[in-house]
């Protein structure tokens, strides 16, 4: 066999042997995981047990965990005593951090206070399976207000959308769904509103009959209404005063306007009469010509 042949082939074999020795050993670095140092560990409180909407935190409810620091999540808390006595206002599973967000403020009290909003109120109204829709209102649930009664300005019933959109704090003394989503038959449901919507749901709370519309959650759209009547209901005139109906308005009475009289301005003078001159020799005349001439 030619010695030029093997030179080449014993070359290439070894070129081909260091170029996967490096290729292994970049493959490995590459995919063996990092060690955290023990100095890059921090501590993180975690919830030693699901923890529901209401729940008060105790030092049972929490442990300490470690995880690098790098990857501490935002808002967590590394000491216990930050977390001890604050309500929960969002559900926690076992063994996830205990983030802010999920608390209320230490001393903002127990149950449903903690969850409304500052600036909102939570209103409770009494339903039955008719205007609890049979009982299949659930917190965390968008509902509307429709409320039946005799407006003072008519002689006939009438039904109104009072309130849109409107979130479902509780229902009875739950204020979180069921765990397998079943319904919940409450004699009571209470509903987070604005303070000028707390004064309308009273009203028609207290005035007429209210009934609860179960909307889409997603469905963020306030629709314009006008109501129904008895009278629409059959079919017939409705008993409703139409604004056709309703006596004109007054309008007040206004002087009349000052008109100024002025005199008409006088005629124009009567243009001149056309002139032709005639030169008879050393004699000039001039001869008037139209109305007045020949």
């Amino acid at each position: 066999m030619d010695r030029r042949f093997l030179t080449v082939l014993g070359v290439s074999l070894l070129f081909a042997l260091v170029i996967s020795s490096v290729f292994y050993q970049m493959t490995a670095r590459a995919g063996s995981p990092k060690k955290v140092e023990p100095t890059d560990l921090k501590d993180v409180v975690l919830a030693a047990r699901p923890l529901s909407v209401g729940t008060n935190v105790k030092p049972a409810d929490i442990k300490l965990g470690k995880i690098a620091a790098s990857a501490f999540p935002k808002g967590a808390f590394a000491k216990a005593e930050e977390v001890i006595d604050r309500p929960v206002i969002s559900n926690i599973l076992i063994d996830e951090p205990v983030l802010e967000g999920r608390l209320a403020m230490r001393g903002s009290g127990l149950g449903l206070a903690p969850i409304i909003p500052v600036g909102m109120r939570a209103v409770t109204v009494r339903v039955n399976d008719v205007t609890g829709i049979s009982g299949f209102v659930l917190p965390g649930m968008r509902v509307d207000v429709l409320v039946t009664g005799h407006p003072p300005s008519t002689d006939g019933t009438i039904t109104a959308t009072a309130l849109q959109n409107m979130l479902v704090l509780s229902a009875g003394t739950a204020i979180q769904a069921d765990a397998r989503g079943q319904a919940i038959q409450a004699a009571n449901v209470t509903l987070l509103a604005t303070p000028d919507q707390a004064e309308t749901l009273t009203l028609a709370n207290n005035e007429g009959r209210i009934q609860l519309v179960l909307r889409n959650g997603s469905d963020q759209t306030i629709e314009k209404t006008l109501g129904r009547d008895i009278g629409e209901l059959y079919g017939v005139h409705g008993t409703r005063k139409k604004a056709a109906d309703a006596p004109p308005p007054r309008v007040a009475r206004r002087a009349p306007p000052v008109v100024a009289v002025v005199a008409p301005a006088p005629p124009p003078p009567p243009p001149p009469p056309d002139q032709i001159i005639v030169i008879r020799g050393s004699t000039k005349t001039v001869e008037t010509v139209g109305k007045g001439g020949r």
